[in-house]
């Protein structure tokens, strides 16, 4: 079965090579991003000499998202093609790799030093891939693209480097904005629950504890047990506020709440975060910036911290 898989792969790929590249400006490089936090990078680092598209849009969950024959074509015509690694692309792996053999194919978020990386013991030998909830590990993956149209396009090195610093900057103040305003957040409120374990890097950079219904995966399953559980916990622990996610169901959440409820416990939902996927495009929180700003100022705020009311610079809400 395997074997056969393989060989519809390849013939896929080779038919999209096949099928040739459409005409674009000479100075631009067509960049294929699995996420949309690596096309923002990509965006922001390449400026005006990249034509960036996502493969995965707002809400989408990457943990199980398949290749689509239209993907297929875009990666295989892509000067370079940018995914995270780190098992985030579980299903795409396959097709990532057997592309490498064809094209120049980078997993940039492996270029996070593996001493910053959260092992798991669901998954033997792999890491926790949600590396951008922290600015100062996202700066890594910012650096690695760089490196990646700079390899790609070395004609191009020096507006590379200068949008890469301009773009670091940013997120060093992000980093900064951050940690202010979390800080704000009572201690003993200083609890995260969500829908999947998508936040341990965020909980270890600023003294939260996580607790994820789901796994690092959103594949695996929480069963009634685990619901009652975390129910019971939210009851005992007199914890206020949960929170739904973006790209996974808010099933197990509002059952979390209806859980606590029927014990006496009045738990709200603190707001809807950006996990495995950006907002809207066109959005301040379509941007790498904003998703993040939105996250800390909305987790802040639910807990009990005091906040800006539109976040790091205003934007929230807003047209980017």
């Amino acid at each position: 079965m395997i074997t056969d898989r393989r060989h519809v792969l390849g013939l896929a790929i080779g038919a999209a090579v096949m099928a040739g590249t459409p005409l674009r400006a000479a100075s631009e490089i067509s960049v294929v991003a699995t996420t949309g936090m690596i096309a923002d990078a990509a965006r922001q680092v390449g400026g005006d000499l990249v034509d960036v598209r996502a493969l995965m849009g707002p809400g989408v969950d990457p943990h199980a998202y398949r290749q689509t024959r239209t993907d297929i074509l875009a990666a295989t015509r892509a000067d370079v093609v940018l995914w995270h690694g780190l098992y985030l692309e579980a299903q795409m792996e396959e097709f990532l790799r057997k592309l490498s053999d064809r094209t120049r194919v980078i997993a940039v978020g492996e270029a996070v030093p593996q001493d910053r990386l959260i092992g798991h013991e669901d998954y033997d030998g792999k890491f926790d891939p949600h590396v951008w909830m922290v600015p100062e590990l996202w700066v890594h993956v910012v650096d690695a693209v760089r490196d990646a149209l700079i390899d790609t396009a070395p004609e191009h090195e020096a507006a590379f480097r200068a949008n890469a610093a301009a773009h670091l900057e940013e997120i060093e103040r992000l980093g900064l904005y951050a940690r202010d305003v979390l800080q704000t957040v009572p201690e003993t409120r200083r609890v995260l629950l969500t829908a999947h374990d998508a936040f341990g890097y965020f909980g270890k950079a600023y003294g939260f504890e996580v607790v994820g219904i789901q796994g690092i995966s959103t594949e695996s399953e929480a069963g009634l047990n685990r619901i009652s559980t975390l129910a019971d916990m939210l009851v005992e622990r007199e914890i206020g506020a949960v929170f739904v996610e973006s790209s996974v169901s808010d099933r197990n959440i509002r059952a979390l709440v209806e859980g606590a409820a029927a014990q006496g416990h009045d738990v709200k939902i603190g707001g809807e975060l950006f996990s495995d996927a950006m907002g809207e495009p066109g959005r301040y929180e379509g941007t790498y910036i904003g998703m993040i700003d939105h996250n800390v100022t909305t987790i802040a705020a639910a807990l009990g911290g005091r906040v800006p009311e539109r976040g790091m610079d205003g934007k929230l809400g807003l047209e980017s």
